[in-house]
């Protein structure tokens, strides 16, 4: 990501981020930064600030810098300077920020997002950096992009893997789903200890069921004896109740998914 220190607004960004620390100040309690530490696992601090009422600061701060004309280095340089902290709330911001710019992120923003995600360990960054984030600009540049999703299926680290799988999902939900890649990535995550993956599988195959519904019924079909519970119920949950139903005694039947106690680890892990 670009650093602070090389944009035409350098000067700018220590003083807005100084501003939106001290309006987070009064928009929190004790009690849900107690619950929301809690409820994460979250080796962050928490300030207990709902998430709309951080969505409005950064709307103010993104107006802040320029807007629908601010430029790449703006948006870029102001999310590091959030993202470096080890308050949670910061960090959530820096990735709305860049949500709320992500029509100016390019293919080698990709390599930054790499490291927020590596320096993410928790489902509420990692999802919405790879759903809102990098699969934006993968739906843009999926040949500019598609060496760094297949490097992240592949890694160690469970939260990049799951990344790979939920920044397919923009590219579905605006009518170009990678299917390939998709199957490419899901078929060797299918018996993975790891639930955040598996979990992510379904749900990726739950956005594709909305429009297509017929090959993600042989898609399943085709792997009932290796799909975990909740993969399954996932993946399923879109189709047409009949098929659901069909596959769902199939499933039943080949006596597969009891849980990750039947997932292998990956060798990486």
């Amino acid at each position: 990501m670009t650093d602070a220190s090389t944009t035409p607004s350098a000067a700018l960004v220590p003083i807005l981020v100084s501003g939106f620390d001290k309006d987070l100040d009064g928009l929190g309690t004790a009690a849900r930064a107690t619950y929301d530490q809690q409820y994460h696992k979250s080796e962050f601090a928490h300030m207990g600030v709902p998430a709309p009422e951080l969505r409005k600061l950064v709307r103010g701060l993104y107006k802040e810098i320029g807007g629908r004309r601010a430029g790449h280095d703006d948006v870029t340089a102001l999310a590091a300077a959030l993202w470096d902290t080890d308050v949670y709330e910061r960090r959530l911001a820096a990735v709305f920020l860049l949500a709320q710019g992500v029509r100016l992120l390019v293919a080698g923003d990709l390599q930054d997002i790499t490291l927020m995600l590596r320096d993410a360990p928790m489902w509420s960054l990692v999802d919405p950096l790879a759903g809102d984030v990098a699969g934006k600009v993968a739906l843009r540049d999926r040949e500019g992009t598609g060496r760094t999703l297949d490097l992240w299926a592949d890694d160690g680290d469970f939260w990049l893997r799951r990344a790979s799988l939920l920044a397919l999902i923009p590219g579905i939900r605006e009518g170009h789903p990678d299917l390939v890649r998709f199957t490419r990535y899901a078929d060797p995550m299918v018996e993975e200890r790891e639930f955040f993956v598996r979990k992510a599988i379904g749900w990726v195959l739950r956005e594709i069921a909305y429009k297509d519904s017929t090959w993600v019924a042989a898609w399943v079909a085709a792997r009932l004896d290796r799909l975990s519970g909740v993969t399954f119920r996932e993946a399923v949950r879109r189709l047409p109740e009949d098929t659901a139903t069909r596959l769902t005694a199939e499933y039943k039947a080949a006596g597969a998914g009891r849980g990750s106690g039947r997932a292998v680890a990956r060798a990486a892990t």
